[in-house]
């Protein structure tokens, strides 16, 4: 579950999440949200998944709600993790991901709004 604080530490919102794997577990510590992308462009790289065919190459995926980042990436000062959206909501909270917090589409859009760069964001067990 990824919950949304405000500055008086009251719930204010929260969201049915994907968060890790045993692979790829969750970034557990303090964090900041660097940059809010909407609409992004995927830029697929097999070095960074472990599960990659040996015959993947780098790619370029159009931007949209059916790439693998959905409708909004929420980029973390930590490289390469972020909260993002999912082209399978059905699949939220009944799959793995590779370290990275996902969200359905609307739910992703939803907290895009609710953040700023520099707001913080805290991984806990």
């Amino acid at each position: 579950m990824l919950r949304v604080y405000d500055a008086q530490d009251r719930l204010i919102a929260q969201f049915p999440a994907t968060t890790g794997s045993d692979h790829d577990p969750l970034p557990l510590g303090k964090w900041m949200i660097r940059t809010i992308a909407f609409m992004p462009t995927y830029h697929y790289n097999p070095d960074l998944f472990w599960d990659a065919d040996s015959s993947d190459q780098k790619a370029q995926l159009s931007e949209g709600p059916n790439n693998p980042v959905g409708v909004v990436w929420i980029d973390l000062n930590k490289p390469h993790y972020g909260i993002h959206g999912t082209p399978e909501p059905t699949l939220i909270g009944r799959s793995q991901s590779h370290g990275c917090i996902r969200l359905s589409n609307w739910d992703a859009a939803r907290l895009a709004q609710m953040l700023r760069a520099d707001t913080p964001a805290e991984f806990v067990a």
